[in-house]
Parts: C-alpha cells; structure tokens; sequence
C-alpha cells in the first residue's frame, strides 16, 4: 500500500480514522489558560525539575502490589536491574547463584544500603517484600515460589517449586519496601532505599519527590522533581506553554515544533495488536462470557489478515512514522525470533490464501463465504483511545479489498471485558520480559484475565515455553522462547498459527528542555509508571 496515501488519508478522512489534526488552535488556547496555573519549568541551572511523562499511579506507590512493574519504582530499589542494552546487572545485590537444578536462588545484597528514613536495608526486608506480594497475588506472580528465607543480614535464599528461567524479572521489577515501616498507608506514604522520596502527593494533579540523602548509588544531579498528572492536550499545551522540562505526547503532535525543546523519540516494545479468536464459538466462561468466533478459527482468515496488512503504511500514518512494524510481542528483545518477519502489504498474496481455503464471494456483495458463513467480524478497541481507533479504522480499510469485512467498535473497558473472548480486540502489550510471551500464548492462561483471552493453544508451543520457564537461566531460555515463536515447523507467530495480527511497536515521545540529558534510553516497555525515569541517575544538563 502506498504510504504517503495512507498518511493523506489519515490526515483528511475526518470522522473515520483520521488522528486529530486541529488541535492546534485548542493547545494555544490552553498554553495560554495553562501558563498562569502550573509550575514554571526551572531554569538550566538548577536543579530541580517539572515533568508530566505518565498517569497517576492511582493504587499508589507500592511495589508488592505492582508499582514499579513497567518502569522503575523510582522510591524503592531492586535487587537487579536491566541495563540500557538490556542486560542484567546489580542494584541492591552484589551476587546472585542459581543452583545446578535452578530450584534455588541465593542473593547477597550491599552493606550501605538504607531505606529514606536512615534504617538499614537487610535480608529481612527483602523476605518481607516478597512474602507481602506473594500474600497480595496482584501483578506480581509468585506462586512458583515456595519459601524466601533470610539466612542471615545480607543473604536471601529463594526456594523455587520448580526451576523458573523468569524468575529473574521479578528480582528486576520488584521494589524492596522496609519491613519496620510498612502498613495499610504505605501505597500513599512510601519508604524505600531509590534515588528519590516522596515528599506530596495531590492526588489528581501532581507529586512531588526529592532526593533520597541515603541513597547508595550515584547521586542524582536534580534534588527535586515535580511529576504532574495531564491528559495528553494538556501535557502538550504545558509544554508550549513552558511550564514543563519533560513532556510525554503522542505522535499527533510530534510535527508541532516547540520553542526551546526538542523531540525524543525511544524505541519501545510497546506494541498495538489485533488478538483474533482463535477457538469456534459455543462454549461460554464461568461468568457467562461468550467464547469464540467461527470467522477468525480459520486459519486462513487470520493469515490473510496478517499478509494484507501494510504495517509500514500504518507506521507512517497513524504514528506519523514514529514506531516500527510489529511481527511479535516482544520484538528487538533477545529471546525474540526474527525469522518471524514476513513480508506484508499484499493483498493479492491475501486473496490467494482465502481461495485456497474455500472462501469465496457468490453472491458479489464484495464479502467472501464459506458455506453460509460471511468473513465478517468485529473489531473492538477502548473507547477514548485515539491511536488504536486509527489503527483500527486503518486496518478494517486495508482488509476490506481482500473481502473481510471489519465492523470497528468503541467501547468501555468494563464492555471490553464482556466481549474479548468472542471478538477480535485491539489490545496493546509489551514487556521487558519474556513471561508476557508464555501468559498471552500458553494454554494455561486461556481466559485468565487480560492474558490469552482467543483461547490460544497448541502443545508444541507449550512445550518450547515450558522448557524455557524450566530452564536454570534467563539466557539459557532463549533458544526455547525463540522456537516457540517459530520452530520451522509451528508457532505462536504469523509463519504458524497466527492467533494474533501484530500491528506496530510505537515510539515514546518526548518533548525534553534543549539541555536536558535525560541519558541513554534502553528499549520501553509498554506505556504503565513512568520508564523514562529508569535511568534518572544519568540525567543532567549539558553544557
């Protein structure tokens, strides 16, 4: 498909799946009812900054319910961490050992490490915080965990039920909270042993941190730091408006200049997708959901869908040509497969497979049948959301010549969650770890919450997964998450069973103070908490 026609498209065919281009009138406006009411950015010199690069983490500030999962929990530290190329190194540990059979973990944590209210960090700590998450069974899934022992000040000794290659993400991802100092408050009121504390909350509009005088690590340079809650238009308009040295936007924005800022745009894995049921309908969920849909349990429905797609095109129109084309949940990371790369945008291909299968238009009403059976289905994205309305918009017009036709529908959440086992659905993902892949494709998570919810399953994918979950360590998985993907033979990618149309990994965006080094970004992850604070320690002002 041609790109510069799709992105004209995009830009003019008002009331479809054009992205808001008439803005800029509004955001004037609002830079100028906006400048008296917010905190003026500060300037070069000092060392304070105000950003508005999130939503508010409505639950709080507690990591063993979550925060901190899709991005640094910013006022606690983790045992490990990811570096900017992905690859794992130390934070509150100083050494970690996997026993020979992976059932067992031991961790050795740093002797300065103290929480924000001057009390030392120790082995008990971390025993506390996860045995706090593993009671709380939120987001944090440690129900392979048997037992965590502190075996003495600075060890901790995991105890897993059976080997778990992913384990390693939660040492990543989950936040150590002070056992004296935690209680029914603490999401409101954190203590932790991060680069910065939280000094207010005004829930709704803003928080304020500064830094943590006890933290071990490198110091940062700004001593404080306002983070406020703004809707996309508003985040935008402060911006222009000056109020602010950090802006997250979306990329309808991104061709509008902003005097004295300049545009960060950070690879993410932050994918938008189409999930295509993958079982027949008939059977319902225990809370009576429907299951299924006859039109997507083709194989050969979900394959064209997939070929007749021009991702590149809709990089180019929908994120203004700031993203990349999506083959996979997790592409660019290190357990990806890039032989799950296929090449797209041919609606001949397409036609070609819906042939051979046995669809065919009788009745020339441009839909193709099979039997009494019309390719035809709905496509559902959250109501408010303007990127997925486009892309799916965008993807129903590209369909729509192959003889599929798409109905787009926009609903609530609370609706989304009656209708996603039954209808194909424009979910977005993206994790920095691998245990996204097994919960969206794994047999185990059929219907789970958000997870597998077409009901995916093939035996030989399980397989490839569970031997890497089995496997002693996170590198020592990667052949076997990649197989999963695609073993030349089958797969959870589009070369294989295709239960998925993966559409575009989008680009974060930024509007950053000219002389702001906000250092270097490794890869995003799907856009929950703040992750472009991860590497807070790193930020300065250049000379």
């Amino acid at each position: 498909m041609d790109t510069e026609w799709l992105s004209l498209k995009l830009k003019t065919k008002r009331g479809r799946w054009a992205l808001i281009v008439t803005v800029t009138s509004c955001l004037l406006l609002l830079s100028g009812c906006l400048a008296d009411k917010l905190p003026q950015a500060v300037n070069e010199a000092n060392d304070q900054l105000v950003l508005a690069v999130g939503a508010e983490p409505e639950a709080g500030f507690d990591p063993t319910t979550g925060w901190g999962r899709y991005g640094s929990p910013l006022f606690q530290s983790t045992l490990l961490k990811r570096n900017s190329d992905m690859l794992i190194v130390n934070d509150l540990a100083t050494s970690y050992e996997v026993s020979a059979d992976g059932g067992t973990w031991t961790v050795k944590l740093r002797k300065d490490a103290k929480f924000s209210d001057a009390l030392p960090l120790t082995a008990a700590d971390v025993q506390f915080t996860f045995e706090t998450a593993a009671k709380n069974a939120t987001t944090i899934d440690l129900t392979n965990m048997e037992s965590v022992t502190a075996t003495d000040e600075l060890t901790v000794v995991f105890k897993l039920k059976e080997a778990q290659s992913t384990f390693i993400s939660l040492l990543v991802s989950t936040g150590i909270v002070p056992k004296h100092a935690y209680g029914k408050d603490y999401a409101a009121h954190p203590i932790g042993s991060g680069p910065f504390k939280l000094v207010q909350w005004d829930k709704g509009q803003q928080v304020i941190v500064e830094a943590n005088p006890e933290y071990y690590g490198t110091k940062p340079f700004f001593k404080k730091m306002t983070f406020l809650f703004l809707n996309e238009d508003a985040a935008f308009a402060a911006a222009k408006a000056g109020s602010v040295d950090v802006s997250y936007i979306p990329s309808a924005f991104s061709k509008q200049t902003v005097t004295g800022m300049r545009l960060e745009a950070i690879k993410s894995v932050d994918n938008r997708g189409i999930m295509l049921p993958y079982v027949k309908s008939g059977s319902k969920t225990k809370d009576g959901a429907p299951i299924g849909n006859d039109v997507t349990a083709d194989l050969s429905i979900r394959k064209a869908i997939n070929v007749a797609m021009d991702r590149k095109a809709l990089v180019a129109g929908v994120l203004e040509g700031y993203g990349t084309p999506a083959y996979t949940v997790n592409d660019g990371l290190p357990w990806w497969n890039p032989e799950t790369v296929f090449a797209d945008g041919n609606a001949a291909e397409a036609k070609k497979l819906l042939a051979e299968a046995g669809w065919k238009d009788t009745d020339g009403d441009g839909i193709v049948e099979k039997e009494a059976l019309k390719a035809q289905f709905s496509l559902i994205y959250p109501s408010g959301d303007v990127t997925r309305q486009s892309l799916a918009l965008a993807a129903a017009d590209m369909i729509k010549p192959i003889g599929i036709k798409i109905n787009v529908e926009g609903k609530s959440w609370d609706d989304i969650e009656k209708l996603m086992y039954s209808n194909a659905i424009m979910f977005g993902f993206g994790s920095n770890d691998p245990l996204e892949m097994f919960n969206l494709y794994s047999t185990k998570f059929r219907g789970v919450d958000y997870y597998n919810t077409g009901y995916y399953s093939n035996p030989t994918v399980d397989d490839w997964m569970n031997k890497a979950m089995l496997a002693r360590t996170e590198e020592a998985a990667w052949d076997n998450w990649r197989k999963s993907q695609w073993d030349g033979k089958t797969g959870s990618s589009f070369k294989g069973d295709a239960p998925w149309a993966w559409l575009v990994n989008i680009d974060h965006l930024y509007l950053v103070k000219d002389k702001l080094d906000i250092g270097k970004q490794k890869i995003h992850p799907h856009v929950h908490g703040w992750p472009v604070t991860d590497n807070i320690e790193e930020w300065s002002w250049k000379p």
